[in-house]
């Protein structure tokens, strides 16, 4: 049987029945189509009004979709026969658990995708790294010669691709917390970068956010692939749990069968793959990155290759960006970093004090641990967003602190920040926005947020 007639027959097979899709996202968007391409009867509930879709709406209306739209969007699911839930929404709302407690059957794009696809997935996950990860996984396999498609929180929707995917390609997929809550199938090699407090605004405590992460493995079998990193607690400590084989990686200490540095050299089972010196990525957390693809790809791409791409991949944007240099003062955009963890890895990819531009909407995670990591490797802090007061506040009580080392500015907007630490810097400074928060609270996403930055920085006259 064709992906083609596979994908067909997925989609009719809800015939006859009620689906309901949550969000008209990126995601879902290709989905609502396809369901509606084959007959099925479609309801939308997204808490967005008519009037943001521009006209989409009744469009898919004219394709005999109905809609519930505004703040009483899940009010409608009441005998739906299957709920496709968006990834930011919580499975367990009022609405949703007493439509499945009815009877509805609640799944996801991404569910239906790992349930569909006909070749090889690699999926990675983790507090930090994990686009980076994921991206070089995809590049390396690219440049082995796999057909490679790469989907998740990054790339395109993959559900409406399978029947363009054959059974010797690649998938790489990025998942986050908020996507494996509900999976019920785990990829063959599967890929943990690291973990540590994160999406506590929507997570109920820290041990749902683990084990949610944990279900990128929990339906492995014995012939598949774990990749865990051996320096962080929490993932070190999945290796029990593991049906399949488990490479652990590690900078910090020997890893006999899995990979570890040595000698400025990264070695996997024993064999040297890669020199540091060729890594054109700065920071060790990136060193981390690229243990973490070498474990993944290990028996299916060449190691000439990794060195070959490590020599000259320059990064993801937004994921310390070199946006320019001004006045002998280098300006870099970090605006991924959502959380402490990840400004730390910032903080450390330089060798000197920097001037930090961080703070922004508040996930309600603690920053206990950035003031003494800002105190030692901040020599300006400019603080703005709904965390500043609190990033403020992990540096007032860190140990080390005195008065004026690093200097803390608070800041109205992103604008004012970069107008100050240009006024602040001297030749040789480096400028970088790491905000250790997440950017709702005036942002879109940290992308909206790094291209204002960048915006910002290219008008310095």
């Amino acid at each position: 049987m064709s992906m083609k007639s596979a994908l067909k027959e997925y989609f009719s097979s809800f015939k006859g029945k009620k689906v309901a899709v949550i969000g008209l996202g990126v995601s879902n968007r290709p989905l609502v189509e396809g369901l509606l391409d084959a007959g099925v009867r479609v309801l939308l509930c997204d808490k967005r009004r008519r009037e943001d879709f521009n006209g989409l709406i009744e469009g898919l209306e004219r394709r005999g979709m109905t809609a519930a739209l505004g703040l009483d969007y899940l009010d409608r699911l009441e005998g739906a026969d299957v709920i496709f839930r968006t990834p930011g929404l919580r499975p367990d709302v009022p609405q949703i658990e007493k439509a499945v407690a009815a009877g509805a059957e609640l799944t996801s794009e991404m569910e239906a995708f790992l349930d569909l696809c006909p070749c090889r997935i690699i999926a990675v996950t983790g507090s930090d790294g994990k686009t980076t990860t994921t991206t070089i996984i995809a590049g390396l396999l690219k440049a082995a010669g796999y057909r490679t498609f790469v989907g998740g929180n990054i790339g395109h929707p993959l559900l409406c691709q399978v029947d363009d995917i054959r059974p010797d390609d690649m998938v790489v997929l990025e998942l986050s917390s908020f996507q494996l809550m509900t999976v019920r199938q785990s990829p063959g090699i599967a890929v943990v970068t690291n973990l540590a407090p994160n999406h506590l605004d929507v997570h109920r405590d820290m041990e749902e956010y683990v084990g949610a992460k944990r279900n990128i493995f929990a339906y492995q079998d014995s012939g598949d692939r774990l990749v865990l990193n051996a320096d962080n607690e929490i993932t070190a400590g999945f290796a029990a749990q593991a049906r399949g084989a488990v490479i652990l990686f590690s900078r910090k200490k020997t890893i006999e069968g899995g990979v570890c540095l040595r000698d400025k050299t990264v070695y996997c089972e024993g064999r040297p793959v890669l020199s540091t010196d060729d890594i054109l990525l700065p920071g060790l957390h990136n060193l981390e990155n690229y243990m973490a693809a070498i474990a993944a790809v290990d028996g299916l791409v060449p190691d000439e290759v990794i060195r070959d791409y490590a020599r000259t991949f320059g990064g993801v944007p937004h994921r310390i960006e070199l946006v320019r240099e001004l006045d002998g003062v280098r300006y870099y955009n970090d605006s991924i970093a959502s959380s402490p963890s990840r400004t730390i890895a910032g903080l450390r990819s330089f060798a000197q004090k920097v001037i930090l531009i961080a703070g922004g909407y508040d996930k309600h995670i603690p920053y206990d641990v950035l003031g003494p990591e800002i105190v030692e490797r901040v020599k300006a802090l400019l603080l703005t967003g709904d965390t500043a007061e609190t990033i403020k506040a992990a540096v007032l009580k860190a140990p080390g602190y005195q008065e004026g080392q690093p200097a803390v500015y608070d800041c109205a907007d992103l604008q004012e920040a970069v107008e100050r630490a240009r006024a602040l810097a001297a030749p040789g400074d480096v400028v970088i926005m790491s905000p250790a928060s997440a950017s709702f609270d005036r942002f879109k996403n940290f992308e909206e947020r790094g291209n204002v930055f960048k915006d910002l920085v290219n008008s310095l006259k």
